[in-house]
């Protein structure tokens, strides 16, 4: 389908996802959610790409939640359908194989905030505003927030925040280890896109296995220490890690080929 809401722009191996509704805060509708479904569960990963940016449209919202006009009336199971549609794709987005960063250049609400959770990196803009709060319309989040704000700050400020559905800046969610940097709106794409170059430039091997254990730690079913020992071990047979110690010891960059 043509991307109208979720706009893709390539720059070198990054990708910068823009959520492009500027006239509704870039809320996510239906349409733009099956967009976002479109590019993180339907399409295969081009290989190629090795980061991408999800960002909102102009300078005021990063998403301000869900398109609230589009749940009057809506039935119970319809909603949890909803819910469940959208916990597919954040979780696609949770566990997509490159790193992918929220670049949150304001309010980050609701759906939004979500969706900012899902991302394996936040950094904000200084107007950024955060918050959960479904519970002044009389209901919760049901894109995963209730699990990933608990994961990512702790059970106490979590449930402040969905309790209450109060509103927080960019230095409380620093402070709280929300997100892992606060710039101004016009260093923020850059510092984001500095950010992915960075992490390019190390092994790629190693990058891949410290997302396969990262992923252990929350599949109860897996021992996430033993996969740590393995891929470690595995590591040390790869040329990457022989030029990365020849590096290391000759004090020169290391070149890396993925093998």
């Amino acid at each position: 389908m043509d991307q109208k809401n979720v706009l893709i722009e390539r720059e070198g191996n990054l990708l910068i996802v823009t959520i492009a509704r500027p006239d509704a805060l870039n809320a996510l509708n239906r349409r733009t959610m099956t967009e976002l479904h479109a590019l993180f569960v339907d399409n295969p990963v081009d290989e190629s790409v090795q980061g991408v940016i999800i960002t909102g449209a102009g300078t005021k919202a990063f998403i301000a939640g869900a398109d609230i006009k589009e749940f009057v009336g809506m039935p119970a199971q319809d909603a949890a359908a909803l819910s469940a549609y959208g916990q597919d794709i954040f979780n696609a987005i949770e566990n997509y194989p490159v790193p992918v960063i929220a670049a949150i250049n304001g309010f980050a609400l609701g759906g939004g905030l979500e969706l900012a959770m899902a991302c394996h990196i936040r950094l904000a803009s200084d107007n950024a505003r955060f918050g959960q709060p479904e519970v002044n319309l009389g209901t919760i989040p049901g894109y995963g927030g209730t699990q990933r704000l608990i994961r990512l700050v702790g059970h106490g400020r979590a449930m402040h925040w969905l309790l209450t559905g109060d509103m927080i800046d960019a230095g409380t969610a620093l402070q709280a280890g929300l997100v892992t940097g606060v710039y101004s709106q016009q260093d923020l794409l850059p510092e984001a896109q500095k950010l992915l170059a960075k992490i390019a430039s190390k092994g790629p091997l190693a990058i891949k296995e410290i997302f396969n254990c990262a992923r252990a730690y929350h599949d109860p079913e897996i021992d996430g220490f033993a996969l740590e020992s393995d891929r470690f071990g595995w590591l040390f047979e790869t040329a990457d890690f022989a030029e990365g110690v020849n590096a290391f010891l000759a004090k020169r960059p290391p070149s890396f080929t993925g093998k």
